[in-house]
């Protein structure tokens, strides 16, 4: 959510300030009732080992 926002508007927000902004503007965490039939648990254990590192090491 950070990241997007600041490559988007080159802005530059803390996670807990990316949040208070998206409550204000009238969104909220939503969590599905209950996992997709077709969730692939091993391509998620290879993007988060891949591409979230890449993210998480950038912001």
């Amino acid at each position: 959510m950070r990241t997007l926002i600041g490559r988007k508007f080159h802005i530059s927000y803390s996670v807990s300030g990316a949040t208070r902004l998206l409550h204000r503007m009238g969104y909220s965490v939503q969590v599905p009732a209950r996992p997709a039939a077709e969730r692939d648990e091993d391509a998620i254990t290879a993007w988060r080992e891949a591409t979230w590192q890449e993210v998480k090491s950038s912001g």
